[in-house]
């Protein structure tokens, strides 16, 4: 890793804030534009290494305010469904090199991008019927292996959410639980797979009060901010980060 200087903490602690108000406040669905922010400084393998246990911090800080405020049979059939997508993202990790890593953060980040404004400007139709179980399983097995691969696991689980019709705060709760419990599960493969160090682990409790205080803004931003300013400051963050990733994976 880099130094630990005020060039890293200059980039780290804005991305880490930003991962715990998405989180806290927002449905997890921005929440990885941090890593791909990192993935321009650091090595993207690093990057995940280094976002994941700060983003385990603020799943522990925000499951008190929406403790059983879930819908649990939608967060069941995503978690069910994100262990074997968690399996093949670490096989992928393995079997890959950091270029490639560039290209799906990248590429992820700007398709969710166009996939927002298609659904804004009503080029995507909303389902008018709840989705079945079954797609609650796919749709977590996507998010198992988008997360493991660029902690961008949101999108996918909100696809099959956003079908149930949950209230905004039951909606929040539920991506809560289902992220709480699929960073647990991509924890064991990430240390197996040699990604963490001391360097890593240092960094991350150095930058952990600044994951907290992502937490507790996001918690109460959640009743206070518009989504529409937030998600427009993400979308932007995201097509620049993802297309910088893009060109360096290609390069």
């Amino acid at each position: 890793m880099p130094e630990l200087d005020i060039g890293f903490f200059a980039v780290t602690i804005p991305a880490v804030i930003f991962a715990g108000i998405s989180k806290g406040g927002f449905g997890s669905g921005v929440a990885f534009a941090s890593a791909s922010i990192l993935a321009i400084y650091l090595d993207p393998g690093q990057a995940l290494a280094l976002m994941l246990p700060l983003l385990m911090v603020v799943d522990l800080a925000t499951l008190g305010p929406y403790w059983r405020r879930w819908s649990w049979p939608d967060a069941r059939l995503l978690i069910l469904g994100g262990m074997p997508g968690v399996a093949l993202g670490a096989w992928l990790y393995h079997a890959t090199d950091a270029d490639l890593l560039r290209l799906l953060i990248g590429g992820i980040s700007v398709a969710f991008v166009v996939w927002q404004v298609a659904r804004g400007r009503g080029w995507v139709r909303e389902f008018a019927n709840r989705l079945p179980p079954s797609a609650g399983l796919l749709a977590g097995a996507v998010a198992g292996f988008t997360s493991f691969v660029s902690h961008a696991g949101g999108p996918p689980a909100a696809v099959y959410l956003l079908s149930q019709k949950l209230g905004k705060t039951e909606f929040q709760a539920t991506t809560v639980v289902t992220f709480w419990a699929i960073n647990i599960a991509k924890f064991i493969p990430y240390a197996w797979l040699g990604m963490f160090t001391l360097e890593t682990a240092w960094a991350d409790v150095l930058l952990t009060p600044f994951a907290l205080l992502g937490a507790w803004l996001g918690v109460r931003a959640h009743h206070m901010v518009s989504e529409r300013l937030f998600f427009a400051l993400a979308h932007v963050m995201l097509t620049v980060t993802g297309v910088k990733l893009i060109w360096d994976a290609l390069t």
